[in-house]
């Protein structure tokens, strides 16, 4: 009971300040909202922005290693990076994606798939820059396949090499208007293909980048007999989703590298033909750049709020000498330090989290202004990380003032005029 009588004459208090001296506190509390919004505008751009990349590059799937001929990072700088020596390295095949999906134990999955850009025709209509991929039945294991209407390949139509295929919405939307796609037919150079499926809409991204809105899967065989896969040809990349408790896929990298160098015929000597990509990689490498961005919004916002910092410690201190007779009488009469020192620090944490409060409604506000193809969103933990961030302020500049009222000898405290 004392503790929510306390905090109701806390925040009695504070009001009972805020209008006594409301242009006096408006400014002062300025310098917490400008801080307060700084960081979570801030903040809410770079997660928006972050989760809008991340998922631009989702075709590249999560928990997974390929076997690509090219790493995806260089150790030394640029000048010096040996392209001459991966480009002679010998494409992923068929042969080993078997071998692999044999023998792999280390891993959820195993699949290879080839990709090219490609015409898609109906009727008088046609698609352009469609990116057409050859799969396995064990594609929709590795990467995300959602699908929005029909269904996935069977496995007996990926080894007959069917010509079905699962198309994008904005494809589908472009050859058969106002339709049902489903069972329609469709041609790729010149083959007639049946339409079994369509991908769920994903929308416009911040990069022109591969989109299941305008991709076309087809079964692996299919594939092959419209373009040439290999060396001098359209090269296939081995996909492999790695088990969860695997934490950066070690031991599937290990078991990966031992079983494609004894496929190769590798000696001990001979360093690696291959290069095995986490596909983490690029996601680790975006989280970088935003963690410096965040740094940078910490630093922008943390002038503002100190400005507010010391905005609040000077209400409080005022407020501390114009109820300093207030402070004496209620010592006088039984009131202990810690009553006294609560009050105050309630009273700056209160004044605070109004100034913090306001920062993050302008934020919330600002979510609804339209960035393009970019979506906004204030989430609960910035909305949590102003509030406390703004209790923190409240409280650093609220204990000086309040520890000095909480101190005060009750007879000096009543003579004060």
């Amino acid at each position: 009971m004392l503790f929510f009588q306390l905090t109701w004459e806390s925040f009695r208090f504070a009001l009972s300040a805020l209008k006594s001296n409301l242009t006096r506190t408006i400014l002062s509390l300025l310098g917490v909202t400008v801080g307060i919004f700084a960081i979570i505008a801030v903040f809410t751009l770079v997660d928006s922005l972050e989760n809008n990349i991340r998922s631009s590059f989702s075709f590249l799937g999560t928990n997974v290693m390929r076997v690509d001929r090219f790493p995806f990072s260089n150790d030394g700088p640029p000048q010096n990076f040996p392209w001459w020596k991966y480009f002679r390295r010998p494409p992923g095949t068929v042969a080993e994606y078997k071998f692999l999906e044999k023998r792999l134990t280390t891993a959820e999955a195993v699949t290879i798939s080839a990709s090219a850009g490609t015409i898609i025709k109906a009727g008088s209509n046609a698609y352009e820059g469609m990116q057409l991929t050859g799969v396995m039945y064990s594609y929709q294991d590795v990467f995300d396949v959602a699908i929005e209407e029909g269904r996935y390949f069977s496995q007996s139509e990926i080894d007959a090499a069917r010509n079905f295929a699962i198309i994008g919405r904005k494809i589908a939307n472009t050859l058969y208007p106002n339709q049902t796609v489903i069972g329609k037919e469709v041609k790729i150079k010149g083959m007639k293909f049946i339409v079994i499926g369509v991908f769920e809409e994903e929308g416009e991204g911040l990069f022109d980048l591969p989109s299941k809105d305008e991709a076309c899967l087809i079964p692996y065989g299919s594939f092959t007999k419209m373009f040439y896969t290999g060396r001098n040809g359209i090269e296939p990349t081995i996909s492999v989703k790695g088990q969860i408790e695997d934490v950066g896929l070690v031991a599937l990298e290990n078991e990966m590298t031992g079983l494609l160098r004894a496929k190769r015929g590798l000696r001990p000597t001979e360093e690696d033909n291959f290069a095995l990509n986490k596909t983490e990689f690029i996601q680790n490498a975006i989280g970088s750049i935003f963690d410096v961005i965040s740094i940078a919004g910490w630093v922008i916002g943390g002038f503002s709020i100190l400005v507010g910092g010391f905005g609040i410690a000077n209400i409080m201190f005022v407020s501390v000498r114009e109820r300093t007779n207030i402070i004496g009488i209620q010592k006088s009469l039984g009131a202990k330090n810690y009553f006294i020192l609560f009050q105050f620090l309630f009273e700056a944490v209160f004044l605070s989290l109004i100034g913090g409060s306001t920062g993050i409604i302008l934020v919330f506000f600002l979510s609804f202004i339209p960035v393009g193809s970019l979506d906004i969103v204030l989430s609960f933990k910035n909305i949590l990380l102003g509030l406390g961030v703004s209790s923190i302020i409240g409280v650093v500049s609220g204990i000086v003032p309040a520890t000095l009222a909480a101190r005060m000898d009750p007879v000096e405290a009543i003579r004060t005029t």
